[in-house]
């Protein structure tokens, strides 16, 4: 079936080949050695926020639980696989792996960060404990699902945050990266804050507000604009925003006032106008008076055209008479940046004698220092502020009067008083690879999210030269991670 076409798109089983070649080449390497079933515990973060901003917020959990859900290679899968040949002309695969994969059943245990909470830097969103081999497998898909619903979930919270509490919706369908693209952005938007989208698969799978009426084609299709208006009002009278720029805006509003004014007498009501073009602050306060001076002071202005958090804070800037804001091409896509970056590392694995060894990754590039243990984060609140996340082993939780360490400067620390709250941010989704946690509505996530960036710092929220949020390492850890950088650079006493 094609991917496009209406269905039930979440309930499809996945695909296990939804993933990198080399993750399946690792596998038969785990398998080969007799390691695949050795237990070991991989963290999902990133390591700076997107688009320069001060905080991210946390997206795709629900799609990523659905993909792991009674995940396994079918019998196509292990065909597809034995197709594959190697550089010296044979098979990539053995075939007692194959068969191997054929009967797998994954049963990983997952802790996340539910979605629609603010995240930073550096602190694990997923932890994923279980045989290698299966942890291995499921990388690719966690990085794909919730790098890209994270990164458009924080763009939409930046343009809405920017709209200071006008609506927002989404309209990016037509430029996204594909189907599949599209809808993940329609969802991730209306985490985000958008009020809904355009995108009418998006409404029926996920149940988000859909909304639109026409385009420019409508009003070319008639010999005159005032002529299309009069049509759309006909065949949609409860859904007129008129599209007023195809020829001469402001002469555009007056002819959407007149064919206003007759659709009243017949007992309904034009909801709105939308500009998509020119200037855009001056055209809103133009078409502001001429509808009030009409008599129709409720209808809205909605505009488009490019927009983004920064255009819209100019707009705002500039006095606009702008209500709703149509945001297409640079939410959905990302536009200015198009990939969060986040990874997916080895922190641990399980000794023979059932005790978990710690594993860091060293690179010549410092920040790219991993973090050994299995971890967990948890948040200090002060008076429903976020204060500090503190990212600590969970096999040796923190002291309520622990200190965290700067992992980028030591010399800087944190400490939490008595009167803060801490909350750990990781709560279990699946155990043996069966799901125990109950998923909230999509609406629930979204107010949850506007809760979270509204408890934040006006500081955080800026656009340019935002604060940064403290996140540091409980003390344990970080000196645990500086004896193993040192170690795998060859420093002794």
């Amino acid at each position: 079936m094609r991917e496009w076409e209406v269905r039930d798109v979440q309930k499809d089983s996945p695909s296990a080949l939804f993933t990198d070649l080399y993750q399946l080449t690792m596998a038969q390497g785990y398998w080969h050695a007799g390691i695949a079933d050795t237990s070991a515990c991989f963290h999902l973060f990133f390591r700076s926020n997107p688009f320069g901003g001060g905080y991210s917020l946390n997206c795709g959990l629900q799609q990523a639980l659905e993909y792991l859900d009674g995940l396994t290679f079918t019998r196509g899968d292990v065909d597809y696989l034995a197709q594959q040949m190697g550089p010296d002309g044979l098979p990539l695969f053995g075939p007692e792996f194959l068969e191997w994969l054929l009967a797998l059943e994954f049963k990983l245990d997952v802790d996340a960060i539910p979605e629609g909470t603010v995240v930073f830097p550096r602190e694990p969103l997923v932890r994923v404990t279980g045989p290698i081999a299966q942890c291995q497998l499921v990388e690719t898909a966690l990085l794909n699902i919730i790098n890209f619903q994270t990164l458009v979930a924080t763009k939409a919270s930046r343009v809405c945050v920017a709209a200071q509490g006008d609506a927002v919706i989404e309209f990016g369908l037509r430029r996204a990266q594909g189907p599949d693209g599209g809808l993940s952005a329609s969802r991730a938007a209306y985490v985000g804050g958008c009020v809904g989208t355009s995108n009418t698969l998006a409404g029926r799978v996920h149940g988000i507000p859909v909304g639109g009426t026409h385009a420019h084609s409508w009003v070319m299709a008639f010999e005159s604009e005032i002529e299309s208006f009069e049509a759309y009002a006909q065949a949609m009278p409860s859904n007129c925003t008129f599209l007023v720029d195809t020829y001469d805006t402001l002469q555009g509003v007056h002819n959407a006032c007149d064919v206003a004014g007759r659709l009243r007498e017949r007992g309904s009501e034009m909801v709105g106008i939308r500009i998509d073009s020119g200037d855009l602050a001056w055209f809103s306060r133009q078409a502001r008076e001429i509808l009030d001076a009409r008599g129709f002071p409720q209808a809205v202005i909605v505009a488009s055209n490019e927009l983004d958090e920064h255009l819209i804070t100019s707009l705002k800037d500039q006095d606009a008479a702008i209500d709703v804001w149509g945001v297409g091409t640079k939410l959905a896509t990302a536009f200015d940046q198009p990939a969060l970056g986040g990874v997916y590392k080895l922190a641990a694995i399980q000794g023979p004698e059932g005790t978990w060894e710690p594993r860091i990754k060293v690179s010549e590039q410092t920040v790219k220092a991993t973090t050994p243990g299995l971890l967990g984060a948890r948040r200090y609140m002060l008076a429903g502020v976020p204060v500090g996340d503190m990212v600590y082993d969970v096999r040796t939780p923190p002291s309520p009067q622990a200190i965290m360490i700067d992992p980028a400067d030591p010399t800087r620390r944190k400490s939490f008083s008595h009167e803060t709250e801490p909350i750990d941010l990781l709560t279990p989704v699946m155990r043996a690879g069966v799901v125990v946690y109950d998923m909230p509505e999509l609406t629930a996530i979204r107010d949850r999210a506007a809760q979270a960036v509204a408890s934040l710092d006006a500081g955080h929220l800026r656009f340019l030269n935002p604060h940064s949020y403290p996140v540091g390492l409980a003390s344990d850890v970080h000196d645990l991670r500086t004896e193993l950088i040192l170690k795998a650079r060859g420093v002794t006493d």
